[in-house]
Protein backbone atom coordinates (compact mmCIF):
# COMPACT_ATOMS: atom_id res chain seq x y z
CA UNK A 1 0.00 0.00 0.00
CA UNK A 2 1.59 3.53 -0.88
CA UNK A 3 0.41 6.88 0.63
CA UNK A 4 0.37 10.11 -1.74
CA UNK A 5 1.35 11.82 1.53
CA UNK A 6 4.23 10.95 4.41
CA UNK A 7 2.63 12.01 7.46
CA UNK A 8 0.32 11.13 10.72
CA UNK A 9 -2.53 11.38 9.05
CA UNK A 10 -1.64 7.75 7.35
CA UNK A 11 -1.29 6.38 11.13
CA UNK A 12 -4.49 4.32 11.50
CA UNK A 13 -4.20 3.25 7.99
CA UNK A 14 -0.80 1.97 8.66
CA UNK A 15 -1.29 0.39 12.31
CA UNK A 16 -4.10 -1.14 10.82
CA UNK A 17 -2.10 -2.29 7.44
CA UNK A 18 0.31 -3.89 9.61
CA UNK A 19 -1.50 -5.57 12.24
CA UNK A 20 -3.77 -7.45 9.58
CA UNK A 21 -0.66 -8.84 7.78
CA UNK A 22 0.96 -9.68 10.70
CA UNK A 23 -2.10 -11.94 11.79
CA UNK A 24 -1.50 -13.28 8.52
CA UNK A 25 2.26 -14.75 9.26
CA UNK A 26 1.35 -15.36 12.96
CA UNK A 27 3.81 -12.60 14.51
CA UNK A 28 3.60 -11.32 18.08
CA UNK A 29 5.65 -8.73 18.21
CA UNK A 30 5.16 -5.00 16.92
CA UNK A 31 8.38 -2.15 17.48
CA UNK A 32 7.52 1.04 16.53
CA UNK A 33 8.20 4.68 17.24
CA UNK A 34 6.47 6.81 19.41
CA UNK A 35 7.91 10.23 20.28
CA UNK A 36 5.45 11.62 22.84
CA UNK A 37 3.07 8.07 22.99
CA UNK A 38 0.33 8.96 20.92
CA UNK A 39 1.18 6.31 18.31
CA UNK A 40 1.44 4.28 20.89
CA UNK A 41 -2.07 4.50 22.46
CA UNK A 42 -3.27 4.16 18.98
CA UNK A 43 -1.43 0.96 18.52
CA UNK A 44 -2.76 -0.34 21.85
CA UNK A 45 -6.41 -0.10 20.08
CA UNK A 46 -5.46 -1.87 17.48
CA UNK A 47 -2.78 -4.59 18.15
CA UNK A 48 -5.17 -7.14 20.44
CA UNK A 49 -2.75 -10.19 21.29
CA UNK A 50 0.97 -8.75 20.53
CA UNK A 51 3.78 -7.55 22.51
CA UNK A 52 4.07 -3.84 21.68
CA UNK A 53 6.99 -2.15 21.96
CA UNK A 54 7.31 1.57 21.69
CA UNK A 55 10.78 3.78 21.11
CA UNK A 56 11.53 7.27 22.33
CA UNK A 57 13.98 9.60 21.64
CA UNK A 58 17.08 9.57 24.44
CA UNK A 59 16.78 11.92 27.40
CA UNK A 60 18.64 15.27 26.00
CA UNK A 61 17.77 14.74 22.22
CA UNK A 62 15.26 18.12 21.97
CA UNK A 63 16.73 19.71 25.18
CA UNK A 64 19.82 18.90 27.66
CA UNK A 65 18.82 16.59 30.40
CA UNK A 66 15.03 17.09 29.06
CA UNK A 67 13.17 13.57 28.09
CA UNK A 68 10.89 14.12 25.27
CA UNK A 69 8.37 11.52 26.42
CA UNK A 70 6.57 12.67 29.69
CA UNK A 71 7.38 10.25 32.81
CA UNK A 72 3.16 10.13 33.13
CA UNK A 73 3.02 9.01 29.47
CA UNK A 74 5.29 6.31 30.27
CA UNK A 75 4.01 4.60 33.05
CA UNK A 76 0.30 4.87 31.50
CA UNK A 77 1.89 2.72 28.72
CA UNK A 78 3.64 0.54 30.46
CA UNK A 79 1.18 -0.11 32.98
CA UNK A 80 -1.21 -1.22 29.78
CA UNK A 81 1.59 -3.71 29.32
CA UNK A 82 3.23 -1.54 26.58
CA UNK A 83 7.06 -2.07 26.91
CA UNK A 84 8.61 1.33 26.24
CA UNK A 85 12.54 2.36 25.42
CA UNK A 86 14.13 5.34 25.28
CA UNK A 87 17.64 4.76 23.67
CA UNK A 88 20.58 6.72 21.49
CA UNK A 89 19.51 6.52 17.69
CA UNK A 90 21.41 3.42 16.66
CA UNK A 91 21.92 5.36 13.09
CA UNK A 92 23.24 8.21 13.80
CA UNK A 93 24.36 8.43 17.85
CA UNK A 94 27.88 10.01 18.38
CA UNK A 95 28.62 9.97 14.75
CA UNK A 96 26.19 12.96 14.57
CA UNK A 97 27.69 14.87 16.96
CA UNK A 98 31.13 14.31 15.07
CA UNK A 99 29.57 14.68 12.16
CA UNK A 100 28.47 18.44 13.41
CA UNK A 101 31.46 19.19 14.78
CA UNK A 102 33.99 18.60 12.07
CA UNK A 103 31.95 18.03 9.02
CA UNK A 104 32.71 15.16 6.79
CA UNK A 105 31.17 11.88 5.85
CA UNK A 106 30.26 8.72 8.62
CA UNK A 107 29.66 5.45 7.51
CA UNK A 108 26.40 5.08 10.14
CA UNK A 109 24.72 7.73 8.48
CA UNK A 110 25.53 6.86 4.89
CA UNK A 111 23.77 3.95 5.89
CA UNK A 112 20.72 6.06 7.54
CA UNK A 113 20.52 8.30 4.51
CA UNK A 114 20.43 5.35 2.45
CA UNK A 115 18.08 3.64 4.06
CA UNK A 116 15.98 7.08 3.59
CA UNK A 117 16.14 6.42 -0.10
CA UNK A 118 12.80 4.24 0.61
CA UNK A 119 11.11 7.39 3.05
CA UNK A 120 12.21 8.68 6.21
CA UNK A 121 9.47 6.06 7.79
CA UNK A 122 11.91 2.87 6.63
CA UNK A 123 14.87 4.38 7.99
CA UNK A 124 13.15 4.93 11.90
CA UNK A 125 11.38 1.42 11.27
CA UNK A 126 14.94 -0.07 10.72
CA UNK A 127 16.25 2.18 13.31
CA UNK A 128 13.84 1.32 16.55
CA UNK A 129 13.74 -2.64 15.48
CA UNK A 130 17.61 -2.03 16.31
CA UNK A 131 17.00 -0.29 19.18
CA UNK A 132 14.80 -2.15 20.78
CA UNK A 133 16.67 -5.34 19.96
CA UNK A 134 19.66 -3.65 21.71
CA UNK A 135 17.32 -3.30 25.22
CA UNK A 136 16.47 -6.86 25.36
CA UNK A 137 13.10 -6.36 24.20
CA UNK A 138 13.22 -8.64 21.24
CA UNK A 139 12.91 -12.31 20.63
CA UNK A 140 15.06 -12.72 17.62
CA UNK A 141 11.63 -13.90 15.58
CA UNK A 142 10.54 -11.56 12.75
CA UNK A 143 8.44 -8.99 13.80
CA UNK A 144 6.37 -5.62 12.63
CA UNK A 145 8.36 -2.22 12.25
CA UNK A 146 6.47 1.03 12.02
CA UNK A 147 7.94 4.25 11.69
CA UNK A 148 7.01 7.54 10.25
CA UNK A 149 8.11 10.71 8.69
CA UNK A 150 7.68 13.23 11.74
CA UNK A 151 4.89 12.54 13.76
CA UNK A 152 2.46 9.40 13.59
CA UNK A 153 3.14 6.02 11.77
CA UNK A 154 3.20 5.70 7.98
CA UNK A 155 5.64 3.12 6.96
CA UNK A 156 5.25 -0.17 8.07
CA UNK A 157 7.66 -3.25 7.47
CA UNK A 158 8.27 -7.18 8.36
CA UNK A 159 11.79 -7.47 9.18
CA UNK A 160 14.13 -10.10 10.96
CA UNK A 161 15.86 -7.56 13.72
CA UNK A 162 19.29 -7.77 14.56
CA UNK A 163 21.41 -6.53 17.63
CA UNK A 164 23.88 -2.79 16.04
CA UNK A 165 26.76 -4.91 16.47
CA UNK A 166 24.75 -7.73 13.77
CA UNK A 167 23.23 -4.75 11.69
CA UNK A 168 23.99 -6.69 8.34
CA UNK A 169 21.65 -9.25 9.62
CA UNK A 170 18.58 -7.82 9.10
CA UNK A 171 16.75 -8.94 6.60
CA UNK A 172 13.60 -6.25 5.50
CA UNK A 173 11.00 -8.92 4.39
CA UNK A 174 8.23 -7.28 3.20
CA UNK A 175 6.90 -3.29 3.05
CA UNK A 176 3.68 -3.25 3.88
CA UNK A 177 2.69 0.07 3.14
CA UNK A 178 4.71 3.41 2.69
CA UNK A 179 4.31 6.83 1.11
CA UNK A 180 5.20 7.17 -2.52
CA UNK A 181 6.19 10.92 -1.93
CA UNK A 182 8.74 11.76 0.43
Amino acid sequence: MYFDEPGKNNTEQTLRAAFKRGVELGLTEVVLASTKGDTAYTALKIFKGFKIIAVTYHCGFQKPFKKVMSDKVREDLESKKVRVISATHALSGVERSIAKKYTGSYPVLLVADTLRLFGQGTKVAVEVSIMAADAGALSGHDILAIGGSGRGADTALVLKPANQCDFFDIRIREIICKPRTF
